[in-house]
């Protein structure tokens, strides 16, 4: 009898121990951050940035930067929000269920709010090589009414003609920082170029200057708010040209084998633009600096993503999702009509003569 319940109690023993591994394993699988989460080789290959304590203990900012909690003052006026009613044209969640922003699908006044308290700097960096320089001013002023405005914003203007950039009256917390970058003799050096310097300077400056940073084509104007809601850790613009009824086969993904872009048919969420995008400093220091990585790979092997860095871009958010979507009211073009379900431009590229404006006449 004795030597039964000494079994039965060892048999009691092995089973508890069992389960407590296996609930420590549910626990720490539970309690993964699944944002970090990545499903492309490539970029994992990349050594992953670290993350300094942020504040001092007055507050201050202390290099790096981490979202706080979504608090807001008390006595903001605001709509009471619905559940029930809402935009119904679009789909305003992705198949990952991060957010898809449309107009009507946030309250400014509320969104804002939270992000203020938490005070970030914000980054917007934008290329002004050749005769690109003369887009400079519209893109400021209008910056200056409808970009993440009473934020603290610098504007870093890559440029090989410093004495081209104008003098804006900027408001409180905002300023410009210019950055000395060298001629091109194609438009697709310069567009390859941006990841290159971009990855150089937020390493050596930005990262200490920045929590938000923004990549932004400077042939563009604002025309309405451009604001807290597109604040994420990885941000990306739905393409104008392929956010409604186009197949994934035929979105311009680069096809080709040989290049690191390669997407293969058969794969793909949406086609996302490359004249803007954003995210935490060190979320997007890492794709910035995979698409320079990957375009160096790519003309060591004599070959040329067919959108240079928007297919670079376009292959790493489909294996590393965005964790915010924002729709083609956050980058629309002068050449298109406004259609029904783009309730509001907030940034539109503007109508220009390629062939005189690019330094290889736009071929």
């Amino acid at each position: 009898m004795l030597r039964y319940v000494s079994r039965t109690y060892l048999n009691i023993l092995v089973i508890s121990a069992l389960l407590l591994i296996l609930l420590g394993g549910i626990y720490i699988y539970s309690g993964y951050n699944i944002t970090s989460l990545s499903f492309c080789e490539d970029c994992d290959n990349k050594p992953k940035p670290k993350m300094k304590d942020v504040t001092t203990k007055d507050g201050s900012h202390n290099g790096s930067w981490m979202i706080g909690e979504l608090k807001m003052q008390n006595g903001l006026n605001y709509p009471q929000p619905s559940t029930q009613q809402g935009r119904t044209d679009v789909n305003s969640v992705t198949n990952w269920n991060a957010p898809l922003v449309w107009e009507g699908t946030f309250d400014p006044v509320v969104i804002d709010a939270i992000y203020k308290r938490m005070d970030p700097r914000i980054a917007a960096v934008v290329f002004a090589v050749g005769k690109y320089t003369r887009f400079l001013k519209g893109f400021l002023e209008t910056g200056e009414k409808y970009f993440l405005v009473d934020f603290r914003v610098t504007y870093y203007i890559f440029t090989d003609n410093e004495a081209q950039v104008p003098k804006i009256a900027l408001g409180k917390g905002r300023k410009i920082s210019v950055v000395n970058v060298p001629s091109a003799s194609r438009w697709q050096d310069v567009v390859l170029g941006r990841m290159k310097w971009a990855a150089i300077t937020i390493d050596k400056q930005i990262r200490h200057e920045a929590d938000y940073l923004f990549m932004m084509d400077i042939d563009s104007v604002f025309h309405n708010r451009f604001g807290a809601e597109s604040l994420s850790r990885l941000s990306a613009v739905l393409h104008r040209g392929y956010y409604k009824n186009t197949n994934r086969d035929a979105f311009p993904y680069e096809r080709r084998r040989e290049s690191k872009a390669y997407i293969p048919t058969g794969e793909g969420d949406y086609y996302y633009t490359a004249a803007v995008w954003g995210g935490f400093l060190e979320d997007m220091y890492k794709l910035v600096r995979y698409c320079y990585d990957q375009s160096e790979v790519d003309a060591k092997n004599k070959i040329e993503a067919v959108w240079q860095e928007e297919s670079h871009l376009n292959k790493y958010l489909l294996y590393n999702k965005p964790t915010k979507v924002l729709s083609p009211e956050y980058l629309w073009s002068d050449y298109d009509q406004q259609p029904s379900d783009i309730k509001v431009i907030r940034i539109s590229q503007l109508v220009k003569n390629y062939a005189e404006v690019r330094p290889n006449g736009g071929q």
